[in-house]
Protein backbone atom coordinates (compact mmCIF):
# COMPACT_ATOMS: atom_id res chain seq x y z
CA UNK A 1 0.00 0.00 0.00
CA UNK A 2 2.89 2.38 0.81
CA UNK A 3 4.41 1.75 -2.65
CA UNK A 4 1.00 2.46 -4.17
CA UNK A 5 0.84 5.86 -2.45
CA UNK A 6 4.33 6.75 -3.72
CA UNK A 7 3.45 5.73 -7.28
CA UNK A 8 0.23 7.76 -7.03
CA UNK A 9 2.19 10.83 -5.89
CA UNK A 10 4.63 10.50 -8.81
CA UNK A 11 1.81 10.14 -11.31
CA UNK A 12 0.04 13.19 -9.85
CA UNK A 13 3.17 15.34 -10.24
CA UNK A 14 3.71 14.20 -13.84
CA UNK A 15 0.03 14.70 -14.63
CA UNK A 16 0.26 18.18 -13.16
CA UNK A 17 3.18 18.99 -15.45
CA UNK A 18 1.22 17.81 -18.48
CA UNK A 19 -1.90 19.70 -17.34
CA UNK A 20 -0.06 23.00 -17.03
CA UNK A 21 1.57 22.54 -20.42
CA UNK A 22 -1.80 22.25 -22.17
CA UNK A 23 -4.28 24.39 -20.19
CA UNK A 24 -5.60 27.20 -22.39
CA UNK A 25 -7.19 29.78 -20.02
CA UNK A 26 -5.57 32.94 -18.70
CA UNK A 27 -5.51 34.95 -15.47
CA UNK A 28 -3.09 37.44 -13.93
CA UNK A 29 -0.23 35.84 -12.04
CA UNK A 30 0.32 36.78 -8.39
CA UNK A 31 2.83 35.63 -5.80
CA UNK A 32 1.48 33.17 -3.18
CA UNK A 33 1.86 33.83 0.57
CA UNK A 34 5.43 33.69 1.81
CA UNK A 35 6.42 30.56 3.80
CA UNK A 36 7.11 30.97 7.50
CA UNK A 37 10.60 29.46 7.18
CA UNK A 38 13.00 27.66 4.87
CA UNK A 39 14.58 24.35 5.80
CA UNK A 40 17.34 22.26 4.35
CA UNK A 41 16.50 18.72 3.33
CA UNK A 42 18.12 17.20 6.43
CA UNK A 43 16.46 19.73 8.74
CA UNK A 44 13.04 18.96 7.27
CA UNK A 45 13.49 15.20 7.64
CA UNK A 46 14.83 15.45 11.19
CA UNK A 47 12.06 17.78 12.32
CA UNK A 48 9.37 15.63 10.77
CA UNK A 49 10.70 12.52 12.52
CA UNK A 50 10.93 14.35 15.85
CA UNK A 51 7.64 16.28 15.76
CA UNK A 52 5.21 14.33 13.59
CA UNK A 53 2.27 12.87 15.58
CA UNK A 54 2.90 9.44 14.06
CA UNK A 55 6.23 9.33 15.91
CA UNK A 56 4.42 10.07 19.18
CA UNK A 57 1.94 7.29 18.47
CA UNK A 58 4.79 4.86 17.78
CA UNK A 59 6.48 5.87 21.05
CA UNK A 60 3.21 5.24 22.91
CA UNK A 61 3.00 1.76 21.36
CA UNK A 62 6.49 1.00 22.67
CA UNK A 63 5.50 2.25 26.13
CA UNK A 64 2.43 0.02 26.11
CA UNK A 65 4.54 -2.98 25.05
CA UNK A 66 6.92 -2.30 27.94
CA UNK A 67 3.96 -2.21 30.32
CA UNK A 68 2.70 -5.54 29.00
CA UNK A 69 6.22 -6.97 29.40
CA UNK A 70 6.32 -5.87 33.05
CA UNK A 71 2.89 -7.39 33.57
CA UNK A 72 3.97 -10.72 32.07
CA UNK A 73 7.20 -10.69 34.11
CA UNK A 74 5.30 -10.06 37.36
CA UNK A 75 3.42 -13.36 36.95
CA UNK A 76 6.71 -15.25 37.43
CA UNK A 77 7.90 -13.33 40.52
CA UNK A 78 7.15 -13.44 44.25
CA UNK A 79 3.73 -12.11 45.22
CA UNK A 80 2.77 -11.00 48.74
CA UNK A 81 -0.85 -10.24 49.66
CA UNK A 82 -2.11 -8.97 53.02
CA UNK A 83 -5.63 -9.59 54.37
CA UNK A 84 -7.40 -8.07 57.39
CA UNK A 85 -10.84 -9.32 58.47
CA UNK A 86 -13.02 -8.01 61.30
CA UNK A 87 -15.91 -10.17 62.55
CA UNK A 88 -18.79 -9.02 64.78
CA UNK A 89 -21.36 -11.54 66.09
CA UNK A 90 -24.74 -10.78 67.61
CA UNK A 91 -23.32 -12.17 70.89
CA UNK A 92 -20.22 -14.01 72.03
CA UNK A 93 -20.11 -17.53 73.42
CA UNK A 94 -18.72 -18.16 76.93
CA UNK A 95 -18.32 -21.27 79.10
CA UNK A 96 -17.69 -20.99 82.85
CA UNK A 97 -16.41 -17.40 82.55
CA UNK A 98 -14.14 -18.41 79.67
CA UNK A 99 -14.69 -16.87 76.19
CA UNK A 100 -15.11 -19.59 73.62
CA UNK A 101 -16.09 -17.35 70.68
CA UNK A 102 -15.55 -13.61 71.12
CA UNK A 103 -18.21 -11.20 69.90
CA UNK A 104 -15.62 -8.99 68.12
CA UNK A 105 -12.56 -10.49 66.46
CA UNK A 106 -9.80 -9.24 64.14
CA UNK A 107 -7.84 -11.65 61.90
CA UNK A 108 -4.74 -10.60 59.94
CA UNK A 109 -2.90 -12.84 57.47
CA UNK A 110 -0.32 -12.80 54.71
CA UNK A 111 -0.21 -14.89 51.54
CA UNK A 112 3.31 -15.28 50.15
CA UNK A 113 3.18 -16.98 46.74
CA UNK A 114 6.32 -17.97 44.81
CA UNK A 115 5.94 -19.74 41.45
CA UNK A 116 8.40 -22.62 41.20
CA UNK A 117 7.33 -24.20 37.91
CA UNK A 118 5.38 -21.84 35.63
CA UNK A 119 6.21 -22.80 32.06
CA UNK A 120 3.25 -20.99 30.50
CA UNK A 121 4.02 -17.76 32.38
CA UNK A 122 7.69 -17.98 31.45
CA UNK A 123 6.69 -18.39 27.81
CA UNK A 124 4.36 -15.38 27.97
CA UNK A 125 7.17 -13.31 29.45
CA UNK A 126 9.47 -14.17 26.51
CA UNK A 127 6.64 -13.48 24.05
CA UNK A 128 6.03 -10.07 25.64
CA UNK A 129 9.72 -9.27 25.17
CA UNK A 130 9.41 -10.20 21.50
CA UNK A 131 6.36 -7.97 21.17
CA UNK A 132 8.29 -5.11 22.74
CA UNK A 133 11.12 -5.62 20.23
CA UNK A 134 8.59 -5.66 17.37
CA UNK A 135 7.12 -2.39 18.66
CA UNK A 136 10.58 -0.81 18.56
CA UNK A 137 11.12 -2.04 14.98
CA UNK A 138 7.68 -0.76 14.03
CA UNK A 139 8.58 2.67 15.41
CA UNK A 140 11.74 2.68 13.29
CA UNK A 141 9.66 1.80 10.21
CA UNK A 142 7.17 4.55 11.08
CA UNK A 143 9.98 7.09 11.25
CA UNK A 144 11.23 5.88 7.88
CA UNK A 145 7.80 6.37 6.33
CA UNK A 146 7.61 9.88 7.80
CA UNK A 147 11.04 10.64 6.33
CA UNK A 148 9.96 9.35 2.89
CA UNK A 149 6.76 11.42 2.95
CA UNK A 150 8.78 14.50 3.95
CA UNK A 151 11.28 13.85 1.17
CA UNK A 152 8.44 13.56 -1.36
CA UNK A 153 6.98 16.91 -0.27
CA UNK A 154 10.41 18.56 -0.28
CA UNK A 155 11.28 17.29 -3.77
CA UNK A 156 7.84 18.28 -5.04
CA UNK A 157 8.50 21.87 -3.95
CA UNK A 158 11.79 21.92 -5.88
CA UNK A 159 10.22 20.42 -9.00
CA UNK A 160 7.26 22.79 -8.95
CA UNK A 161 9.54 25.76 -8.33
CA UNK A 162 11.48 24.81 -11.47
CA UNK A 163 8.18 24.75 -13.30
CA UNK A 164 7.50 28.29 -12.05
CA UNK A 165 10.87 29.40 -13.41
CA UNK A 166 10.00 27.90 -16.79
CA UNK A 167 6.63 29.66 -16.80
CA UNK A 168 8.33 32.97 -15.99
CA UNK A 169 10.68 32.56 -18.94
CA UNK A 170 7.78 31.64 -21.21
CA UNK A 171 5.76 34.65 -20.04
CA UNK A 172 8.69 37.02 -20.53
CA UNK A 173 9.25 35.66 -24.05
CA UNK A 174 5.56 36.08 -24.82
CA UNK A 175 5.59 39.66 -23.51
CA UNK A 176 8.60 40.49 -25.63
CA UNK A 177 6.75 39.10 -28.66
CA UNK A 178 3.62 41.07 -27.75
CA UNK A 179 5.61 44.29 -27.41
CA UNK A 180 7.18 43.72 -30.83
CA UNK A 181 3.82 42.86 -32.41
CA UNK A 182 2.28 46.01 -30.91
CA UNK A 183 5.18 48.12 -32.15
CA UNK A 184 4.87 46.73 -35.68
CA UNK A 185 1.10 47.35 -35.61
CA UNK A 186 1.65 50.97 -34.64
CA UNK A 187 4.22 51.34 -37.40
CA UNK A 188 1.76 49.95 -39.94
CA UNK A 189 3.83 46.91 -40.81
CA UNK A 190 1.96 44.55 -38.50
CA UNK A 191 -1.66 43.59 -37.88
CA UNK A 192 -4.14 43.68 -35.02
CA UNK A 193 -4.53 39.92 -35.35
CA UNK A 194 -0.85 39.36 -34.63
CA UNK A 195 -1.03 41.57 -31.53
CA UNK A 196 -4.13 39.77 -30.23
CA UNK A 197 -2.53 36.38 -30.73
CA UNK A 198 0.57 37.58 -28.85
CA UNK A 199 -1.61 38.99 -26.05
CA UNK A 200 -3.49 35.68 -25.80
CA UNK A 201 -0.16 33.88 -25.41
CA UNK A 202 0.87 36.23 -22.58
CA UNK A 203 -2.43 35.63 -20.79
CA UNK A 204 -2.09 31.87 -21.14
CA UNK A 205 1.40 31.84 -19.65
CA UNK A 206 0.33 34.17 -16.83
CA UNK A 207 -2.47 31.76 -16.00
CA UNK A 208 -0.04 28.83 -16.03
CA UNK A 209 2.28 30.77 -13.74
CA UNK A 210 -0.52 31.42 -11.27
CA UNK A 211 -1.47 27.75 -11.14
CA UNK A 212 2.16 26.75 -10.72
CA UNK A 213 2.59 29.24 -7.84
CA UNK A 214 -0.47 27.79 -6.15
CA UNK A 215 0.93 24.28 -6.56
CA UNK A 216 4.19 25.38 -4.91
CA UNK A 217 2.21 26.90 -2.04
CA UNK A 218 0.22 23.69 -1.55
CA UNK A 219 3.41 21.64 -1.52
CA UNK A 220 4.88 24.04 1.05
CA UNK A 221 1.76 23.61 3.20
CA UNK A 222 2.13 19.83 2.94
CA UNK A 223 5.74 20.10 4.10
CA UNK A 224 4.64 22.36 6.94
CA UNK A 225 2.15 19.74 8.12
CA UNK A 226 4.81 17.03 8.08
CA UNK A 227 7.30 19.06 10.12
CA UNK A 228 4.48 20.39 12.38
CA UNK A 229 5.09 24.06 11.54
CA UNK A 230 2.61 26.91 11.94
CA UNK A 231 2.35 27.63 8.24
CA UNK A 232 3.92 26.69 4.89
CA UNK A 233 7.59 25.68 4.87
CA UNK A 234 9.84 26.18 1.86
CA UNK A 235 12.63 23.97 0.59
CA UNK A 236 15.89 25.79 1.22
CA UNK A 237 18.23 23.85 -1.03
CA UNK A 238 18.34 21.04 -3.54
CA UNK A 239 19.51 17.85 -1.82
CA UNK A 240 22.37 15.82 -3.24
CA UNK A 241 21.80 12.06 -3.28
CA UNK A 242 25.06 10.22 -3.87
CA UNK A 243 24.40 7.03 -5.79
CA UNK A 244 26.11 4.06 -4.07
CA UNK A 245 28.78 2.30 -6.10
CA UNK A 246 29.19 -0.85 -3.98
CA UNK A 247 28.18 -4.28 -5.37
CA UNK A 248 24.83 -4.18 -3.54
CA UNK A 249 23.81 -1.21 -5.67
CA UNK A 250 25.64 -2.11 -8.85
CA UNK A 251 24.33 -5.51 -9.87
CA UNK A 252 24.04 -8.03 -7.06
CA UNK A 253 21.64 -10.95 -7.40
CA UNK A 254 18.65 -11.52 -5.13
CA UNK A 255 20.57 -14.11 -3.10
CA UNK A 256 23.42 -11.64 -2.61
CA UNK A 257 21.11 -8.73 -1.82
CA UNK A 258 18.86 -10.53 0.68
CA UNK A 259 21.33 -10.66 3.65
CA UNK A 260 22.33 -7.03 3.12
CA UNK A 261 18.75 -5.81 2.84
CA UNK A 262 17.62 -7.81 5.88
CA UNK A 263 20.14 -5.91 7.98
CA UNK A 264 19.70 -2.49 6.39
CA UNK A 265 15.98 -2.05 5.72
CA UNK A 266 13.68 -1.27 8.68
CA UNK A 267 10.64 -2.83 7.02
CA UNK A 268 12.45 -6.14 6.47
CA UNK A 269 13.77 -6.07 10.04
CA UNK A 270 10.18 -5.57 11.17
CA UNK A 271 9.00 -8.54 9.08
CA UNK A 272 11.83 -10.64 10.52
CA UNK A 273 10.92 -9.65 14.06
CA UNK A 274 7.26 -10.50 13.48
CA UNK A 275 8.22 -13.90 12.08
CA UNK A 276 10.51 -14.66 15.03
CA UNK A 277 7.82 -13.60 17.50
CA UNK A 278 5.21 -15.77 15.78
CA UNK A 279 7.62 -18.73 15.72
CA UNK A 280 8.25 -18.42 19.46
CA UNK A 281 4.53 -18.34 20.21
CA UNK A 282 4.06 -21.51 18.16
CA UNK A 283 7.00 -23.27 19.86
CA UNK A 284 5.63 -22.35 23.27
CA UNK A 285 2.25 -23.97 22.56
CA UNK A 286 3.37 -27.20 24.28
CA UNK A 287 4.06 -25.30 27.51
CA UNK A 288 0.35 -24.67 27.93
CA UNK A 289 0.08 -28.39 28.84
CA UNK A 290 2.83 -28.34 31.45
CA UNK A 291 1.89 -28.58 35.15
CA UNK A 292 2.51 -25.60 37.38
CA UNK A 293 3.87 -25.61 40.95
CA UNK A 294 3.58 -22.82 43.51
CA UNK A 295 4.94 -22.52 47.05
CA UNK A 296 2.67 -20.64 49.46
CA UNK A 297 3.45 -19.45 53.00
CA UNK A 298 0.41 -18.30 55.00
CA UNK A 299 1.07 -16.71 58.45
CA UNK A 300 -2.06 -15.65 60.39
CA UNK A 301 -2.82 -13.77 63.63
CA UNK A 302 -6.25 -13.63 65.36
CA UNK A 303 -7.19 -11.31 68.26
CA UNK A 304 -8.66 -12.23 70.60
CA UNK A 305 -7.94 -15.91 70.08
CA UNK A 306 -10.67 -18.53 70.29
CA UNK A 307 -10.86 -21.31 72.85
CA UNK A 308 -8.42 -24.15 72.03
CA UNK A 309 -7.02 -22.08 69.12
CA UNK A 310 -3.63 -20.42 69.01
CA UNK A 311 -3.86 -16.71 68.17
CA UNK A 312 -0.76 -16.97 65.93
CA UNK A 313 -0.19 -19.74 63.38
CA UNK A 314 1.18 -20.37 59.88
CA UNK A 315 0.89 -22.85 57.04
CA UNK A 316 3.19 -23.83 54.18
CA UNK A 317 1.70 -25.32 51.00
CA UNK A 318 3.00 -26.74 47.74
CA UNK A 319 0.20 -26.32 45.22
CA UNK A 320 0.29 -27.92 41.77
CA UNK A 321 -2.11 -27.56 38.85
CA UNK A 322 -2.13 -30.16 36.05
CA UNK A 323 -4.10 -29.60 32.79
CA UNK A 324 -6.01 -32.76 31.92
CA UNK A 325 -8.80 -31.99 29.46
CA UNK A 326 -9.72 -28.63 27.90
CA UNK A 327 -12.19 -29.55 25.16
CA UNK A 328 -9.74 -28.79 22.33
CA UNK A 329 -8.94 -25.21 23.34
CA UNK A 330 -5.15 -25.64 23.23
CA UNK A 331 -5.28 -27.45 19.89
CA UNK A 332 -7.30 -24.64 18.32
CA UNK A 333 -4.85 -22.07 19.69
CA UNK A 334 -1.98 -23.94 18.11
CA UNK A 335 -3.72 -23.87 14.72
CA UNK A 336 -4.19 -20.10 15.02
CA UNK A 337 -0.54 -19.63 15.98
CA UNK A 338 0.58 -21.73 13.02
CA UNK A 339 -1.52 -19.55 10.73
CA UNK A 340 0.01 -16.39 12.22
CA UNK A 341 3.50 -17.80 11.60
CA UNK A 342 2.61 -18.67 8.01
CA UNK A 343 1.41 -15.10 7.41
CA UNK A 344 4.57 -13.63 8.94
CA UNK A 345 6.78 -15.94 6.86
CA UNK A 346 4.91 -15.02 3.68
CA UNK A 347 5.19 -11.30 4.49
CA UNK A 348 8.94 -11.64 4.98
CA UNK A 349 9.42 -13.59 1.74
CA UNK A 350 7.30 -11.09 -0.17
CA UNK A 351 9.17 -8.18 1.41
CA UNK A 352 12.54 -9.61 0.34
CA UNK A 353 11.31 -10.14 -3.21
CA UNK A 354 9.86 -6.63 -3.40
CA UNK A 355 12.97 -5.07 -1.87
CA UNK A 356 15.23 -6.79 -4.39
CA UNK A 357 12.98 -5.63 -7.21
CA UNK A 358 13.01 -2.08 -5.86
CA UNK A 359 16.81 -2.04 -5.89
CA UNK A 360 16.95 -3.22 -9.50
CA UNK A 361 14.20 -0.85 -10.62
CA UNK A 362 15.72 2.13 -8.83
CA UNK A 363 19.15 1.37 -10.27
CA UNK A 364 17.72 1.28 -13.80
CA UNK A 365 15.62 4.41 -13.10
CA UNK A 366 18.76 6.34 -12.18
CA UNK A 367 20.51 5.29 -15.38
CA UNK A 368 17.45 6.06 -17.50
CA UNK A 369 16.86 9.34 -15.68
CA UNK A 370 20.37 10.54 -16.47
CA UNK A 371 19.88 9.83 -20.17
CA UNK A 372 16.42 11.41 -20.21
CA UNK A 373 17.61 14.55 -18.43
CA UNK A 374 20.49 15.02 -20.85
CA UNK A 375 18.10 14.72 -23.80
CA UNK A 376 15.55 17.10 -22.21
CA UNK A 377 18.23 19.70 -21.51
CA UNK A 378 19.43 19.54 -25.11
CA UNK A 379 15.85 19.91 -26.34
CA UNK A 380 15.28 22.93 -24.05
CA UNK A 381 18.42 24.64 -25.27
CA UNK A 382 17.50 24.02 -28.88
CA UNK A 383 13.92 25.22 -28.30
CA UNK A 384 15.19 28.47 -26.76
CA UNK A 385 17.47 29.01 -29.73
CA UNK A 386 14.47 28.53 -32.02
CA UNK A 387 12.55 31.17 -30.04
CA UNK A 388 15.39 33.65 -30.40
CA UNK A 389 15.77 33.03 -34.13
CA UNK A 390 12.03 33.18 -34.84
CA UNK A 391 11.67 36.43 -32.87
CA UNK A 392 14.44 38.01 -34.92
CA UNK A 393 12.90 36.68 -38.12
CA UNK A 394 9.47 37.97 -37.12
CA UNK A 395 10.90 41.44 -36.53
CA UNK A 396 12.48 41.31 -39.96
CA UNK A 397 9.27 40.06 -41.56
CA UNK A 398 10.69 36.63 -42.41
CA UNK A 399 8.53 34.66 -39.97
CA UNK A 400 4.83 34.63 -39.16
CA UNK A 401 3.11 35.26 -35.84
CA UNK A 402 2.01 31.62 -35.73
CA UNK A 403 5.61 30.45 -35.96
CA UNK A 404 6.57 32.65 -32.99
CA UNK A 405 3.70 31.34 -30.86
CA UNK A 406 4.51 27.75 -31.77
CA UNK A 407 8.18 28.27 -30.87
CA UNK A 408 7.26 29.84 -27.52
CA UNK A 409 4.95 26.94 -26.63
CA UNK A 410 7.59 24.43 -27.66
CA UNK A 411 10.17 26.17 -25.48
CA UNK A 412 7.81 26.19 -22.54
CA UNK A 413 7.03 22.50 -23.02
CA UNK A 414 10.76 21.77 -23.21
CA UNK A 415 11.37 23.61 -19.92
CA UNK A 416 8.54 21.62 -18.33
CA UNK A 417 10.11 18.40 -19.60
CA UNK A 418 13.44 19.38 -18.03
CA UNK A 419 11.78 20.04 -14.66
CA UNK A 420 9.97 16.70 -14.85
CA UNK A 421 13.16 14.86 -15.84
CA UNK A 422 15.14 16.43 -13.00
CA UNK A 423 12.41 15.49 -10.52
CA UNK A 424 12.32 11.91 -11.81
CA UNK A 425 16.11 11.63 -11.50
CA UNK A 426 16.15 13.06 -7.97
CA UNK A 427 13.35 10.70 -6.95
CA UNK A 428 15.09 7.73 -8.57
CA UNK A 429 18.26 8.42 -6.59
CA UNK A 430 16.24 8.73 -3.39
CA UNK A 431 14.40 5.49 -4.26
CA UNK A 432 17.74 3.70 -4.67
CA UNK A 433 18.95 4.89 -1.26
CA UNK A 434 15.63 3.93 0.26
CA UNK A 435 15.62 0.51 -1.41
CA UNK A 436 19.10 -0.18 -0.03
CA UNK A 437 18.04 0.89 3.48
CA UNK A 438 20.32 3.97 3.45
CA UNK A 439 17.62 6.60 3.89
CA UNK A 440 16.91 8.33 6.17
Amino acid sequence: MRRGREAFLHSCILAFFAFLASYPHSVAAQAPPEPVERLTFRQAVDRAIANNPSSAVAAAVILRAEGLLSQARSATLLEVTGNVTTTTLNRGVSFEDTTVTPRNQVAASLTIDQPIVAAADWARRAQAQDNRDVAVLSAVETRRQIAVATADAYLAIIALRQLVEGDIRARDNARAHFDLATQLEQQGTGSRLNALRAQQQVSTFERNLEVANLAVYRAQEALGILVVADGPVDAGEEPVFDVPTDPAAAGATRAELAPVLLQARPDLRLFTGEEQAAARVLRDSSKDRWPSLNALFLPQSVYPGQFFTSPNNWRFLLQSSIPIFDGGMRSSLRVQRQAALDVATANLAGGITQASSEVRAARESVASGLRALAAAQRAAQEAQQVVNIVNISFGAGAATNIEVIDAERSARDADTAVAAAEHILRRARLDLLQALGRFP
